[in-house]
């Protein structure tokens, strides 16, 4: 098989990593996916090489017995949030050989590609709130916008992992009297069969309900906004807020605030379309930026990555439909 034109696309999140080698007219040759992508916890070295596993895998699918090698990786990473981490995770990838050309990435800009249309010097932003939340974007002649995206001290407020936390702590007040009453307080507990906020603190206090188990609580959330709690419901709006800021800030830096382009809206808690937060995403986005145009996307973000890769490959026009084809 001629490797010339192929693309080992990556899209490593903290929850699952997705990998596709991808041929020069759009074929998916193979694809894999595997565990979440988490440098600040595992360390960039022992991150990237739980990458090879799924990388090798994906290469065997394709029918290349173990020869891991293609004309370009690109790889939209998770925790990739600043220049200094996107080289140091660029070399450690180097390293392994699998291209003579390797691109690093944050991963939004996997959603943001693939929301994007295909052609010459695209334009737009993308917002993606899952675990948590970031933005980029980029403006005709390659500018781009993005956040530091690295938690409280840049700024940060929202996700699955905010919201959670956030449901928690007005639970608590509300159950012990020293918040507003919500549904919240008897919602969180029953969601996991305790009675109630001091048997849901005491267990995950004591590790006797894993912390892992917190994302499961941002849909309780929405359940209990939807039903009408005051609480969850403003927990909701300061979301759609926080998303809606951070592109219309990205957009204004772009130059693009009068300009008709993408807002790519994308990840678990906006892909879901929560009637809530959706709705209201869309109206404040109407009064914030009127020629912003909203665009959901619920494919897998590697479809992102690998179209940046046929990008750098310079692959012909219909290239582009079949792989979105492959990801429809």
């Amino acid at each position: 098989m001629g490797l010339t034109g192929t693309v080992f696309a990556i899209d490593a999140g903290n929850s699952k990593t997705d990998v596709a080698l991808v041929g020069p007219d759009g074929t998916v040759l193979g694809a894999a996916r595997g565990d979440g992508f988490r440098p600040p916890e595992a360390g960039v070295a022992a991150a990237v090489a739980g990458l090879v596993p799924i990388v090798a895998e994906a290469a065997g699918r394709a029918g290349l017995d173990g020869a891991v090698r293609a004309g370009h990786v690109q790889a939209c990473l998770a925790n990739a949030d600043l220049p200094v981490e996107e080289a140091e995770l660029t070399a450690q990838i180097e390293r392994l050989g699998w291209a003579p050309s390797v691109t690093v990435a944050n991963d939004t800009f996997a959603l943001l590609r693939a929301g994007l249309p295909d052609g010459p010097e695209p334009a737009g932003v993308a917002v993606v709130c899952g675990a948590g939340i970031n933005c980029s974007g980029v403006a005709p002649g390659g500018k781009v916008a993005r956040f530091p995206a690295i938690g409280r001290i840049s700024g940060d407020w929202g996700g699955g992992g905010c919201l959670a936390e956030e449901a928690l702590w007005w639970a608590a007040r509300a159950d012990d009297g020293r918040g507003e009453p919500s549904e919240l307080a008897r919602a969180l507990p029953a969601h996991f069969g305790l009675p109630g906020m001091p048997a849901l603190i005491e267990a995950l206090h004591l590790g006797r309900l894993p912390a892992a188990r917190r994302h499961e609580l941002a849909p309780v959330l929405f359940a209990v906004a939807e039903a009408g709690d005051p609480v969850a419901r403003a927990l909701v709006a300061r979301q759609a807020e926080e998303i809606v800021a951070m592109a219309r800030v990205a957009l204004a830096r772009l130059g693009l605030l009068e300009t008709e382009v993408p807002v790519v809206l994308g990840g678990g808690v906006l892909a879901a379309r929560h009637p809530l937060l959706h709705e209201r995403v869309l109206t404040r986005l109407a009064e914030c930026a009127p020629k912003a145009v909203p665009v959901v996307v619920t494919a897998r973000p590697v479809l992102g990555a690998a179209l940046l890769g046929l990008d750098r490959l310079g692959a012909p026009a219909g290239a582009y439909g079949a792989l979105r084809g492959a990801y429809a």
